[in-house]
């Protein structure tokens, strides 16, 4: 049974992971192509995201979706892990996608995984495993090999697209650690739902999201909807039931399989060939994963 969470865990994060790949295609079109700001993106996303997820749920759950509100502990929880979580995460990485490019803001994010390994080494009191050193190191050179291209000198980075690049890997672990608490209660549709509402909420009210940007047509908002839905809803509800089973350290690891979609997605959509480094990456990352999986389990 232990073998079949592993596995059912390792496919909700690959699922995930291939959710974020798209949804940073089509932000990085919808940047390309339309005058848009990161914030006012990340505000719709959040927002359409939560209403969608909540609906998902209600059927299911009835007044139950409602009742994580009562307990004032779960909702210290709920708040944190929307603010300083989901909110931190999606605008910081958007940022850096606007400020840089999808590449540049794929590698940055994927810091995450250092610091994930090291927060719960330092939490459990325990040197990291040497199957995890490696896999974090070749998680790290795949994610590098194919944004670059094996090149020491493509990525140019602005101040700007560093620090919300750094951010959004902070994002990232602190979103996987805050939802741990509240999701075993509550459910990790509802509470993502109600993540995803409440930090699109404040954002959407502090930028005025509803002043809606002029050059929007049907293209730009089928990017959104593909956001909303596959990258955004879908991506970090199974992801975050992805950490139930694997843990967040195996997660985050396995969660770097979305620069290897976002590129396969890149050769399909705009016949971008692939160099040497690149599928090199594609074998460091792959085989992260395969460590990730068979890591034997404390």
């Amino acid at each position: 049974m232990e073998q079949k969470q592993i596995f059912k865990g390792a496919a909700l994060a690959c699922l995930g992971a291939f959710g974020w790949g798209i949804s940073g295609i089509c932000s990085q079109y919808l940047f390309m192509h339309y005058d848009l700001a990161a914030d006012w993106l990340t505000a719709v996303r959040m927002l359409l995201s939560g209403i969608v997820l909540l609906a998902t749920a209600f059927p299911k759950e009835h007044s139950r979706v409602f009742k994580i509100w009562r307990g004032r502990r779960d909702v210290l929880w709920l708040l944190a892990f929307a603010l300083t979580g989901l909110l931190l995460c999606q605008y910081s990485f958007l940022a850096a996608i606007k400020y840089t490019n999808s590449a540049t803001a794929t590698v940055l994010q994927s810091l995450n995984v250092v610091l994930m390994a090291a927060v719960m080494a330092v939490w459990n009191r325990k040197r990291m495993e040497n199957v995890q050193i490696a896999a974090v190191v070749l998680a790290l050179s795949g994610t590098y090999l194919i944004a670059t291209k094996g090149s020491l000198t493509s990525i140019r980075l602005s101040a700007a697209g560093l620090i919300f690049g750094i951010l959004s890997a902070v994002g990232v672990v602190t979103y996987t650690l805050l939802s741990r608490p509240i999701i075993g209660t509550w459910g990790n549709i509802t509470v993502t739902g109600w993540g995803m509402l409440v930090g699109g909420t404040v954002l959407f009210a502090l930028t005025k999201a509803w002043n809606l940007p002029q050059n929007l047509d049907g293209m730009a908002w089928l990017m959104i909807a593909v956001i909303v839905l596959v990258g955004t809803a879908i991506g970090f509800s199974v992801f975050l039931e992805s950490v139930r089973y694997i843990g967040p350290v195996k997660a985050t690891l396995i969660g770097c399989l979305e620069p290897v979609t976002a590129t396969v997605l890149s050769a399909v959509l705009f016949q971008t060939r692939f160099s040497w480094a690149e599928l090199l990456g594609f074998g460091f990352i792959l085989l992260t994963v395969f460590l990730s999986v068979f890591q034997k389990k404390h």
